[in-house]
């Protein structure tokens, strides 16, 4: 048996009927499909499973998260399959698959995650952690989806926020014991992949398999038209070259203190006035 559990939520609202593609792609499968917002005991749903029985997760980045946290500590005895329904599918393209790929296997990404400690909460994370003008991008993305239905253009926030709105912060950086200091900071996600955003890749080198590190990535340092040139470079991990205001740190414990309060975004979750966090790696 396979069970299909679909977010409503991803894709901007489209989950659901998304996830119904795969009665056509799975024709010879037998399917039952459950909501994964209205599960409320994973332990009890789980159990209910048979050793044979397969789950297909279908959503994006942000189901994945859910998921991770939701059976936190369970150990899962049956195949987990993924089926990307998102928007962004930042997993799906670290992975080097396309949109419309048929469910893959992916306990082995769901082992092991790094964990983020911000404003007191802990959680697993994906993808990454952004801090700086993309956590500022979810916020204000926040503010357009209360308003409209319309599809969020991120490119077009954060190119208003590098211009008018958004200021940058000092920031303390410590990386397994060692502190680095960085003046007018921009960015400073720390990552399990390589992609955020949408299609950023900010850390071109990070392999999210290797549980003993993750990566930092800091943008600092330039002013407001240096960094809205070099910026557009992110989507193809050309931003790296730029080593005058791009460094990238690596390590086991990663902490970053900005000096004021500023928005972050866990795997696409916005958590307000944060002026620290800390991410540790998965082993």
């Amino acid at each position: 048996m396979n069970y299909v559990l679909f977010n409503p939520l991803s894709g901007n609202n489209t989950g659901e009927a998304k996830a119904q593609q795969l009665h056509t792609i799975l024709a010879d499968s037998q399917l039952v499909f459950r909501n994964i917002l209205d599960i409320t005991s994973y332990s009890d749903f789980l159990n209910t499973l048979a050793s044979e029985d397969q789950l297909i997760l279908c959503g994006g980045d942000g189901t994945l998260n859910y998921f991770a946290n939701a059976t936190k500590d369970m150990e899962i005895k049956n195949t987990i399959l993924y089926y990307a329904t998102g928007s962004g599918n930042d997993f799906l393209h670290d992975l080097e698959k396309e949109e419309g790929v048929e469910p893959f296997p992916i306990n082995e990404y769901l082992k092991n995650l790094p964990t983020i400690t911000a404003n007191g909460t802990q959680k697993l994370f994906i993808n990454g952690i952004g801090y700086g003008i993309d956590g500022y991008c979810c916020e204000v993305a926040d503010i357009q989806k209360e308003k409209s239905n319309k599809p969020v253009n991120y490119t077009a926030i954060a190119i208003k926020g590098l211009l008018f709105h958004y200021h940058p912060t000092n920031a303390k950086i410590t990386v397994d014991g060692k502190e680095y200091t960085y003046n007018k900071v921009w960015l400073a996600p720390t990552m399990n992949g390589r992609y955020y955003g949408g299609g950023m890749k900010v850390t071109p080198n990070q392999n999210r398999l290797n549980h003993q590190t993750v990566s930092v990535a800091v943008m600092y340092g330039s002013g407001k038209l240096k960094t809205l040139m070099v910026f557009p470079g992110i989507f193809k991990g050309e931003h790296v070259k730029h080593t005058e205001m791009v460094e990238i740190l690596t390590g086991k414990d990663i902490t970053v203190e900005f000096d004021r309060p500023t928005a972050l975004q866990i795997d696409g979750e916005t958590v307000l006035g944060v002026t620290k966090y800390q991410v540790q790696a998965g082993l």
